[in-house]
């Protein structure tokens, strides 16, 4: 029987490993930490005060293309415990004086509640939005393949080279113009860069169309979901197996690594053919994240309505203040007002919460290996737009820059992006090549976020690994 070893349980090395599994393979998944799932990972604690207990997601916290992956979707995971739940408002972006753009799961009500904007916003962020379930299966994959809807994703690409701040001048209100930026921010890029509409288009597309939902327990359900279906193929899991070089591995027909591009060539060194080093070596990394945990008592006090009511809030402002402040972690430097994500997941999924203490999920953007405490600017920019806040906080928890990579390996200064989105590397990651997965190690390819589609809980850089990895048993 062929065997394989995938070196990391993120999402994207359970589905290589489901896959490989599906196709008759005997696979092992090794993983360093205690527990599967990488950036799925969620953590229950007491409630301040000893009643009740709070969950609170580790890292990935909403999942849209988790809910539009085709390969996840293939799964049936439901059978395995995972059930996704949807906030009323998918997303709520704040602004001075009381007021909130919202992204619901319907582009008409997106476009119909930002006025005068409706319309430009129908014409742009709408009309990507519905042809999402087509353009889906042509973005979840590597940039060189052939396109299964060549107009469509044509036109979408026409709009998605633009810089995010170009794009954003199709709107003349600042509502319109912040939502899509707060959005673009998820690239954690310099939204002044080509592309950078790429990421703020296919997220608002996703909202208004399958939503932004949350795993109903934690985001650890995916990963035990993927774990599930898993074993049921005979696949096994070892945890706390940490893999330093090849060899630790032992003897497989193939090996997968979920792993960064410096992890894989330390991993394979003296095995790599020497331009794919000198790639790997290369590879660049984006800002970090810097993660406060909050415990509520009776929710964040925003003084918009559509941000009580909204799984998660963008906190950063106007699109020149979310811009000024990307472009500042990019070039190293910690802006006084970063750009903030909060989660409140518990809307969706009320059991995460212990009675009237709520469990509030937040991160700060900020420079890659940034080595400073960013919990008081966060804080502060909630309390912004939610006056009152610091006295509704009955628990803190943060995790620094240098704590959140020793927490997941593949997160290197920080960058829970697995690599920076600029230049060549936003198209071609890890390297220039035809095949992104293949590591020039005859049986041993990369599966990781750093290899195409790129970042998100979808899997379908681990599916698309492994069908290179069957494909080259065939060869």
């Amino acid at each position: 029987m062929t065997t394989a070893v995938v070196v990391g349980s993120g999402p994207n090395g359970l589905a290589a490993a489901v896959r490989l599994a599906e196709a008759g393979v005997a696979v092992r998944v090794l993983e360093a930490e205690p527990t599967i799932g990488g950036g799925t990972r969620s953590t229950t604690t007491p409630a301040p005060g000893g009643e009740g207990t709070l969950i609170s997601d580790e890292c990935s916290a909403f999942h849209p293309m988790g809910i539009a992956s085709p390969y996840l979707a293939s799964l049936d995971l439901q059978r395995h415990g995972l059930r996704w739940l949807w906030p009323e408002i998918q997303l709520a972006h704040p602004l001075d004086g009381g007021r909130a753009a919202a992204l619901w799961r319907d582009p008409s009500r997106t476009a119909d509640a930002l006025g005068p904007d409706g319309k430009a916003w129908e014409a742009t962020a709408g009309a990507v939005a519905r042809g999402f379930d087509r353009l889906v299966q042509d973005i979840l994959r590597p940039v060189q393949h052939v396109p299964r809807h060549p107009l469509l994703l044509a036109r979408f690409g026409a709009l998605a080279a633009l810089p995010a701040t170009v794009l954003a001048k199709a709107w003349r209100g600042d509502a319109a113009r912040a939502l899509f930026a707060g959005v673009a921010a998820h690239a954690f890029a310099d939204l002044s860069r080509p592309f950078t509409s790429s990421v703020g288009l296919v997220l608002t597309a996703a909202g208004q169309t399958v939503g932004w939902p949350v795993a109903e327990g934690g985001s650890q359900a995916i990963a035990d979901a993927l774990a599930a279906r898993l074993r049921e193929l005979g696949g096994t899991i070892e945890t706390g197996v940490r893999v330093r070089r090849a060899e630790d591995v032992g003897v497989s027909d193939l090996l997968l690594l979920c792993v960064a591009p410096t992890a894989a060539a330390t991993i394979l060194a003296g095995l790599l053919p020497a331009a794919v080093a000198r790639s790997y070596a290369r590879y660049r990394y984006g800002p970090a994240a810097f993660k406060v945990d909050y415990a509520v008592e009776g929710g964040v006090p925003w003084a918009a309505e559509e941000a009580r009511r909204a799984g998660t809030v963008h906190v950063g402002g106007t699109i020149e203040e979310i811009a000024a402040a990307e472009a500042e972690t990019v070039q190293g430097r910690m802006p006084a007002r970063p750009f903030v994500l909060v989660g409140q997941q518990y809307l969706a999924d009320p059991s995460r919460s212990a009675g009237n203490v709520h469990p509030v999920w937040a991160y700060a953007h900020v420079p890659n290996g940034y080595p400073g405490d960013a919990t008081d600017a966060v804080t502060a920019q909630i309390e912004r737009f939610a006056p009152g806040f610091r006295d509704c906080i009955r628990a803190v928890s943060t995790r620094s820059v240098a704590a959140t990579e020793a927490h997941n390996a593949n997160y290197v200064g920080g960058d829970i992006s697995a690599g920076a989105n600029s230049g060549l590397q936003l198209v071609f990651r890890p390297r220039v090549a035809a095949d992104p997965y293949s590591t020039g190690v005859p049986g041993v390819f990369l599966c990781s976020a750093a290899t195409p589609p790129g970042g998100g809980v979808h899997g379908m850089a681990g599916f698309l690994a492994a069908e290179r990895a069957l494909a080259s048993l065939r060869a």
